[in-house]
C-alpha cells in the first residue's frame, strides 16, 4: 500500500495557531475513522515550523520544572502553554526545526514505541550527515549525544506526542541554531543535570535551517516509507 503524506512548511508561526491547526487535522481524521465507509480515507501530514519563544508543559509535566515566573516570561516575551502531549517541559524558539507528524498509525504500525524510535532515527540519520553520532538514552525519548558518558550527556532533539485512536500529533524539536540560554529557565523534559545542545554548538558554525529541512524530510520518507503529496 502506498503511503502518502501531505507536507507543509509553515515557516515562522505562533505556537497556538499551529496547535489549533494540528487539532483540526486530527479531528477530521478521527471523524473519518469513526465512519466505517470512510475509515480508510484518513490522511497523513507532516508539518515543519519555527515558533517564537515558547515553553510547553506536557499533560504529566510538573510546573516546578519551570524556573521563572509568568511575569518574568512576559518580560522576556516567552509564551507558555500547558498542552495535551506526553512529556514534561520543553522550549520552542527561532532556529529550531519543529516537526509535527499527524500520522494514522493504522497505515504504518500500531506501536508507539516503534513510532518514537522511528522519529528518533530520522534525527540520528540527519546528524550522521553532519558527522555527528546521535544516540538514544535508555528510558528517555529524544536524541542525545554521548548519553553514556556521565557529565557529557546532551540532548539535541526533544520529542513528545499525543495519540488518539492511533492518530498522532505533536512531535519533535530539533535544535539547529537555537539560543540555548532559554533552557536555563527550565528543567528540560524534567531531566536534571543533563545538558541541551544544538547543531551549531556541536559543529562550531552556523547551519542554515533551510539546509537541514530537506535532509530531515528525505530521512522521513526513507524511514517511514512514504511519498510526498504537496
Amino acid at each position: 500500500m502506498e503511503r502518502l503524506v501531505y507536507f507543509e512548511d509553515l515557516g515562522f508561526r505562533g505556537y497556538k495557531s499551529v496547535w489549533d491547526y494540528q487539532e483540526q487535522l486530527l479531528a477530521v481524521n478521527l471523524a473519518l475513522k469513526s465512519n466505517e465507509t470512510t475509515h480508510q480515507q484518513t490522511n497523513n501530514y507532516l508539518l515543519f515550523v519555527e515558533h517564537p519563544p515558547v515553553y510547553t508543559l506536557g499533560k504529566s509535566g510538573k510546573r516546578e520544572h519551570v524556573l521563572i515566573s509568568e511575569t518574568e516570561m512576559k518580560e522576556k516575551n516567552i509564551d507558555f502553554f500547558h498542552i495535551n502531549r506526553g512529556g514534561d517541559i520543553t522550549f520552542h524558539g527561532p532556529e529550531q526545526l519543529v516537526g509535527y507528524p499527524i500520522f494514522d498509525l493504522d497505515k504504518f504500525k500500531t506501536d508507539l514505541g516503534w513510532y518514537l524510535r522511528s522519529l528518533e532515527e530520522v534525527i540520528i540519520q540527519t546528524l550522521a550527515v553532519y558527522g555527528i553520532k546521535g544516540s538514544r538514552s535508555k528510558g528517555e525519548t529524544g536524541v542525545w549525544i554521548d548519553p553514556d558518558k556521565p557529565g557529557c550527556e546532551r540532548k539535541i532533539c526533544a520529542m513528545g506526542i499525543k495519540c488518539s485512536r492511533w492518530i498522532t500529533m505533536h512531535g519533535f524539536a530539533f535544535n539547529i541554531n537555537t539560543d540555548l540560554n532559554y533552557f536555563n529557565y527550565i528543567i528540560p523534559c524534567g531531566i536534571q543535570n543533563k545538558q541541551v545542545t544544538s547543531l551549531q554548538k556541536e559543529l562550531g558554525r552556523y547551519i542554515p535551517i533551510d539546509e537541514v529541512k530537506p535532509i530531515v524530510k528525505e530521512n522521513f520518507a526513507r524511514i517511514f516509507e512514504v511519498n510526498w503529496e504537496n
